[in-house]
């Protein structure tokens, strides 16, 4: 499994609770989780040297907006690099998603500009004959588009409406060490994602409280590694079920993402324990 981008592993603890690919005829989904105004901030550390450096933000919006003529949700999860940071790896990356008020995919887009790389990622769905259906585009780091076709009669997500999608399930269920199966969409490919259930915690967050939480954590398989761990993170125990804590594990470091601050949630954080 490469995954090897940043943006992906920081998403990887929304997309936890999506266990199965599911039929078309179940791509609308009951929202219970979020609603629009929601506003999320993180603050990420990398180990540089055997220090922890704040080395930029996080930020994720949900807002009601049209896509086409139809009622939608726009997500928008941007990062970006601090100065201390950027000395030696530079992030400016937006991804953008509409999907239905049922949260069923409409569009994504992501641009990241990562080092000196800048690439594109881009999504359009369509559910024709009551199959699902993606048109892709991808530009690479040396300026060049390609267009890919994806279609199967079961649903397809991206990473923005798949954590959408994510959030509404309930983990009430599952067992420490459960597997975790889920489908992403690129602007190139679709592929299967596992992640493991680890348990329950305690952790405090950087705005001074602390969550009681869903531990999860993603393991590298098919490269052969069946113990090396990419990332761990820490999800609130609640309706909102909302990440605190991101811990990965990459080739050239270490890196964390801290919750700070959300606003416009909808549903009380009972997960609050102190």
């Amino acid at each position: 499994m490469k995954v090897r981008n940043n943006v992906l592993m920081f998403l990887m603890p929304f997309l936890m609770f999506c266990s199965v690919c599911r039929t078309y005829a179940q791509c609308s989904t009951v929202n219970k989780a979020f609603q629009a105004g929601e506003d999320i901030t993180y603050d990420l550390y990398f180990n540089w040297k055997f220090v922890w450096v704040k080395c930029g933000e996080a930020h994720y919006t949900i807002k009601s907006q049209n896509y086409n003529g139809q009622a939608a949700l726009r997500n928008d999860l941007l990062f970006t690099s601090n100065k201390k940071c950027d000395a030696f790896f530079t992030m400016r990356d937006t991804l953008i998603s509409y999907i239905t008020p049922q949260l069923t995919p409409l569009y994504f887009r992501k641009g990241a500009y990562e080092g000196k790389n800048y690439t594109v990622d881009e999504v359009w769905y369509s559910y024709p004959n009551g199959k699902s259906h993606v048109k892709q585009n991808y530009l690479n780091r040396h300026g060049e588009w390609s267009e890919h076709h994806f279609e199967s009669n079961e649903c397809n997500y991206d990473m923005l409406s798949i954590l959408s999608l994510a959030r509404s399930f309930n983990p009430a269920d599952y067992k420490v060490g459960q597997k975790i199966l889920f489908p992403m969409t690129t602007g190139k490919k679709v592929e299967q994602q596992t992640l493991i259930y680890k348990g329950k915690k305690q952790w405090k967050a950087n705005d001074g409280r602390t969550y009681r939480c869903l531990v999860f954590s993603l393991l590298d398989y098919e490269e052969g590694a069946s113990d090396k761990e990419l990332l761990r993170f820490y999800v609130t125990d609640d309706l909102n079920h909302l990440p605190v804590r991101i811990d990965f594990f990459l080739k050239f470091g270490s890196a964390k993402a801290f919750f700070v601050r959300g606003k416009g949630l909808r549903n009380p954080q009972t997960s609050i324990m102190k």
